[in-house]
Order: C-alpha cells, then sequence, then structure tokens
C-alpha cells in the first residue's frame, strides 16, 4: 500500500527538487546584479560563521529563512542591525515579526545600503585627460513583507517578498560614433538605476531530538534586469542548514548549551560555499560563538558574542560579530533585539 505523504512533506520535498533542478540550470557565472542583498544581517548569524538557515529563531530569521518566522513565540519581535564594512561602505537593517493569534507570524524587513559620497569625473581633451563632474552617492535598499506558518511543533514554511531598489548613479554618454573628448559635442548623463521583486521561501524541520533541526532556502528569485546589453538577475542562491547539540547525546538536562551548525550555500555565479559554527550558552545569559566559511576570497573566520537579560518585563537581545576580511581588514556587526 502506498503511504500518504503529508502537505508538509511535499512541500519540503518539492524545494529540494526545485533547488537541485535550478541548480542544474546554472550556466552563468559572476553575472548577477544587486549583490548588496548578499550582504550578511544579523551579528548574532555573522557571529557563528554566517550560518542563518537553521538557528535564527528572532525577527531576523526574515533575511536567511523566512519559514523560521513561524517559531518565534512572542507577540512581537523586533531586531535593528548595523555594519560597518570595508571602504567606509556601511548598511543598516531592520525586520519585525508581529504573531496572528493560531495562523501564523507576520513580517517586515529593511534593507539599506550607505555607499558615502564618490567624485564623479569624465573624459576631457585637455592636459589632465578628465574633468571633473560632481559628487554623487548610489543608493540601494530593500524592503520586504513576510509570512510564515508553524504546522506541527516540527515543521514550518515561509515566504519572504521583497521590493528592491537600486541606483548607481548617471554615466556620461556620447552619441554613437563619437567621444566623450570630442570638441563642441553635446553630452547627455543616462540614469543607471533598476528596482523590482525578489522573493524568498523556505522550510524548517526539527526532528525534536538532540536538537537535530534542518533548514532549506531559495533566496532571490527574481526577473532578469538590464542595464546596457546584458540581462542578469538578482543573486539568486540555495542554501542548505543543520544543527546539532552534541552535549543532550550524554546528558537529559545540560546545564549549559552548545550547538553545531553547518550550512551549504550554493550561489547562482559561484562555486558551493561551505560553512561550520558553533556557539556555547552560558546560564543562557552569555553566548560565545565562532565560525568558519570556505570558498571566499578575502571572508573566513568570524567570532562574537551575546548578551541576553531583561528590562523590566522586556526580554532585551545584544550581539556583536567580529569577521575578518582578509587585506581590508575586518568588518564589525552590531545587533539588538527586544521581545514583547
Amino acid at each position: 500500500m502506498m503511504k500518504r505523504i503529508t502537505a508538509p512533506g511535499f512541500l519540503l520535498i518539492l524545494l529540494v527538487l526545485f533547488a537541485f533542478e535550478a541548480e542544474g540550470q546554472i550556466v552563468k557565472k559572476a553575472q548577477v546584479g544587486f549583490r548588496f542583498l548578499e550582504n550578511p544581517v544579523s551579528a548574532e548569524v555573522v557571529g557563528r560563521g554566517t550560518i542563518g538557515v537553521t538557528s535564527t529563531l528572532s525577527a531576523n530569521s526574515i533575511f536567511w529563512n523566512p519559514s523560521e518566522l513561524g517559531w518565534v513565540s512572542s507577540a512581537v519581535d523586533l531586531e535593528v542591525n548595523h555594519t560597518q564594512g570595508i571602504a567606509d561602505i556601511n548598511y543598516n537593517a531592520a525586520a519585525a515579526a508581529i504573531r496572528i493569534g493560531n495562523m501564523g507570524v507576520v513580517g517586515v524587513s529593511l534593507l539599506a545600503m550607505d555607499y558615502g559620497t564618490f567624485y564623479g569625473t569624465r573624459l576631457a581633451a585637455n592636459d589632465q585627460g578628465y574633468v571633473e563632474t560632481g559628487t554623487f552617492s548610489p543608493s540601494a535598499y530593500a524592503v520586504g513583507l513576510a509570512f510564515s506558518q508553524k504546522i506541527s511543533d516540527r515543521f514550518s514554511y515561509g515566504v519572504h517578498l521583497k521590493y528592491v531598489s537600486q541606483n548607481l548613479g548617471d554615466a556620461w554618454v556620447a552619441p554613437t560614433g563619437t567621444s566623450l573628448t570630442d570638441a563642441n559635442l553635446a553630452i547627455t548623463t543616462r540614469q543607471y538605476a533598476q528596482n523590482g521583486l525578489a522573493m524568498d521561501v523556505g522550510a524548517y524541520y526539527d526532528f525534536l531530538y538532540n536538537g537535530i533541526r534542518f533548514g532549506a532556502c531559495l533566496q532571490n528569485v527574481s526577473r532578469e534586469f538590464r542595464y546596457e546589453n546584458e540581462p542578469f538577475p538578482m543573486p539568486f542562491a540555495i542554501s542548505f542548514g543543520a544543527t546539532v547539540e552534541p552535549f543532550r547525546f550524554f546528558m537529559d538536562n545540560p546545564k549549559d548549551v552548545f550547538v553545531l551548525s553547518f550550512e551549504s550555500r550554493h550561489p547562482r555565479d559561484f562555486s558551493e560555499k561551505l560553512k561550520i559554527g558553533a556557539e556555547y550558552h552560558f546560564f543562557d545569559t552569555v553566548i560565545a560563538r565562532f565560525g568558519y566559511a570556505t570558498n571566499y576570497d578575502e571572508r573566513g573566520l568570524t567570532a562574537g558574542i551575546g548578551v541576553r537579560y531583561s528590562v523590566g518585563d522586556l526580554p532585551v537581545r545584544a550581539d556583536y560579530a567580529y569577521q575578518a576580511f582578509g587585506i581590508f581588514g575586518a568588518v564589525h556587526h552590531i545587533s539588538l533585539g527586544v521581545s514583547y
């Protein structure tokens, strides 16, 4: 007799099959845009090696796997995040999760880049070979709305729909067959800006055995865009993750919690990236984290610390993470969270 497959099981199977099928169709390399969507959000996640598909049970999970939102137990969960990046390129993010009774959890997200100020130039027929055109500031942001539902005490799914906008500034353009250095040429400018929708779809499963959990997510599913000749999509990626709590194999109720996490990420325009991370909880108050991600040009080692405390009746979270960035130095992440 054929066994019946439940709806959650079918969704998980469908997600995995779609992931492998999509990966098999990947033929482009280094041809995606809106790369700021790949910037990691949450000091908690970065501290354990940028692993977020299975271990982020807060509003910040909307940036990693929207299905984890369904496990937020409070009525409202808020997170704000700041990243001090390389070359004075910083970004901020915020997320909120609101429980709608037994229906599920609704989430909202915001990610905004701060590229700073750039000095513009263009070709010119003078001794310097250029003239200054003033200053400009590129901009990029994404706002999203998500929904996650916890089907049982083991399984949840989630969807995150995002509006993404990017403005790279204006460029000086000469008519076909001419040059920007031609005298008496009517030179015009062209704006390079694009916007559109992207979607994340995720699934999460808790085996209810020694902290073993599994998660999978498709990120940045979108149409293709075009600035000039070649079309490009947003940075589509497939991620799979798993966690385990080793102490539970030897102790029924361990006083401290030790969590090992693993994740594989399959981006559209690069080979597979493997991550491993760990975190140790001291009396549910202080959390030490470290991790390592492979197959990055500069990034790799991460470390962080988190503090959990209460202000009156409000549980408050504070996290910091350090991410080594090779010749560029380091990136620093700070996150603050509160639950109602």
